[in-house]
């Protein structure tokens, strides 16, 4: 592979604020600044794909189109095995168009109402692309897996998304009582980085 030229900025591919503050401390190290898509254009792109690694190609592809920079993407998901990988890629729409966390968090109760022991597995998965420009055709992507169950109801107040319900194996904890170092130590998110970052250095 060849060498991946010095990165001093890159644009993430995101509007969520908690991906932006997640990725800002894994990048931290690396003195690279991050900007987000938001800084460049209100276009949505449309999230077609029908995987993660998919869908964070399409939404790294457009982010280094409209910024001219060096983008990251992340596609992650909830994959719940008892609800057939549900939400999984539609994860953040879960509950509907236009929702927030609240609303997916409730709906995913709802859905696993009566499930108990092992029926309440599951895993987050992250899909994480850099690209160097648009067209790049050799894009570097790391993946990673959190394993872990759902809690019966939600607890904690860090984080985003379904981390006050999603309690990792061999926790007591949900991931919404984790601090953030700690949960982009372990998160599917710090796992994904972990393999692509050797990547950067050829």
């Amino acid at each position: 592979m060849a060498q991946v030229p010095n990165l001093k900025k890159i644009v993430l591919a995101s509007r969520n604020p908690g991906k932006l503050a997640d990725f800002s401390i894994l990048l931290a190290s690396l003195q690279i600044e991050l900007a987000s898509v938001a800084d460049f254009t209100d276009e949505e792109v449309a999230e077609t794909g029908g995987t993660f690694i998919e869908n964070a190609l399409l939404k790294a592809r457009h982010a280094s189109g409209v910024s001219g920079l060096p983008a990251l993407a992340d596609d992650s998901g909830l994959v719940v095995d008892a609800l057939g990988g549900a939400p999984g890629i539609y994860s953040a729409r879960y509950a509907g168009d236009g929702v927030d966390d609240s609303d997916n968090n409730q709906k995913l109760l709802a859905e696993m109402a009566g499930f108990d022991g092992d029926r309440r597995a599951a895993h987050f998965h992250c899909s994480l692309v850099l690209l160097m420009s648009a067209d790049d055709p050799a894009p570097l992507i790391g993946e990673g897996r959190w394993g872990g169950m759902i809690a019966h109801q939600a607890s904690g107040v860090a984080g985003f998304g379904y981390d006050p319900l999603f309690v990792p194996v061999g926790e007591t904890r949900a991931v919404a009582e984790f601090s953030a170092v700690e949960k982009n130590r372990r998160s599917h998110r710090g796992l994904a980085w972990q393999r692509l970052r050797p990547l950067l250095n050829g």
